[in-house]
Parts: C-alpha cells; structure tokens; sequence
C-alpha cells in the first residue's frame, strides 16, 4: 500500500489553504489601515468635500498591497526568498504608486485649514 501521493496531496491542500488564509489576512490587514482614511476621505472635513479617490485608488490599492505583503511573509516563511524577495518588491511599487496618486490624502479642507483648526 502505497501512502506517499496522499500525504503529498495532504501537505499541498494544507499550504494551499495556509496561503489562502494568510492571503485573506493580508486584505483584512490592507482594509484596516485604509478604513480610518476612506472615512475621513468619503465623508468630507469642511462642507462635506469628498476625496472620491480615496475609495477608487486607496481600497484596491490597499487590499492588493495586503494581499501581496501577506503573502511575501508567507513564502519567506516556506523558505521560498527569490519569490519573497520579488513580492517585497512588488509592494515596495504599490507602496510608491500610492504615495505618488496620493491615494489615502484626507480632503483638501482637513489639509489647508491652518491655524484655527
């Protein structure tokens, strides 16, 4: 009796799932910090004035940035650095697409209020 595919079809499902997991985290994670700026974007500072680009940049450009920072721990984890090492690298770009689209800016009232606020 021949037992070793199972226990390799096994170990493949529970890292598939492990990943799956970790990934979904990720996202949580991304949706976390984007959700104290999305509010603040999305419901306005000074005569309800909205940053609209808050939630049409910000939340894909945060999930997806979650996503793939959780899963870059995830394969530095498996021992997988050259995959890893790329995916820092990919939320290294996210991170400075963001910052150059200015994504999780508040709404120019909250910015340029001076000095009564």
């Amino acid at each position: 009796m021949d037992t070793e595919p199972a226990t390799t079809a096994r170990r493949e499902a529970l890292t598939g799932t492990a990943g799956l997991l970790t990934a979904l985290l990720g996202a949580l994670a991304g949706l976390a910090v984007w959700f104290p700026y999305g509010r603040r974007g999305l419901f306005g500072a000074f005569e309800s004035e909205r940053n609209t680009d808050v939630l049409l940049l910000g939340l894909p450009l945060l999930l997806i940035g979650g996503t793939v920072a959780g899963l870059a721990v995830f394969t530095a984890v498996r021992g997988r650095w050259r995959t890893a090492l790329a995916l820092a690298a990919a939320v290294a770009g996210l991170a400075a697409l963001g910052y150059g689209l200015d994504v999780l800016a508040p709404p120019q009232a909250a910015r340029d209020c001076g000095s009564p606020c």
